[in-house]
């Protein structure tokens, strides 16, 4: 075990490499460097007001879990895809399927100042509610795989490993799930919202 302290300018798999030989610290850099995205992620997979637990549990199993991560894939990617698993343990433990609640898209709001940027804030307030009302009338998985491409902006290869579908599934459900987004925000804006 290396006792000196891991410095923050390390890349993951260093810190990973270090955090497998037993240095908890590293572990714990980890642990700061992802957990704005594995909360983030959480949040909009669904977990909603229970999005914290999830994370913590994800980082606990992602530390069990440590001698498995292979670095094929991004660590950043390995861990999203336990916090997705988390998620979606939550939701079968809820005993529901309410889809994807994307708190997070709605709850930035820009704090500008002057009448046009209060009007603008406004205008982008709406669409942003249309979009997170469309999103949730998509089917889950279809929801799931817009919201790792572009929320969250994963590669092709980040959403393959966090969702855990082949290439293919991805790069066809991604384009079938947003036809059918388009689809909805077209009706949408035919009805006025």
């Amino acid at each position: 075990m290396n006792s000196s302290p891991p410095e923050v300018s390390l890349n993951d798999e260093e810190l990973v490499a270090r955090a497998g030989a037993g240095d908890l610290e590293a572990y714990e850099f980890l642990v700061a460097r992802h957990t704005a995205s594995a909360h983030r992620t959480a949040v909009l997979l669904g977990a909603g007001s229970d999005a914290e637990d999830v994370v913590q549990e994800a980082f606990v199993k992602g530390h069990r879990k440590l001698s498995r991560y292979r670095g094929e894939s991004s660590f950043r990617s390995w861990l999203m895809a336990i916090v997705a698993n988390e998620t979606r343990n939550l939701h079968r433990s809820r005993g529901r399927r309410d889809g994807l609640v994307l708190r997070a898209a709605a709850a930035n709001p820009d704090p500008e100042i002057g009448e046009d940027a209060a009007v603008e804030a406004v205008l982008v307030g709406e669409r942003r509610a249309t979009l997170v009302r469309a999103l949730r009338l998509l089917p889950v998985k279809d929801r799931e795989v817009i919201v790792c491409r572009f929320f969250l902006d994963l590669s092709e290869d980040e959403t393959v490993t966090m969702l855990g579908w082949p290439r293919g599934t991805v790069k066809s459900r991604t384009s079938r799930a947003l036809a059918k987004l388009r689809g909805l925000l077209d009706v949408a804006e035919v009805r006025g919202g």
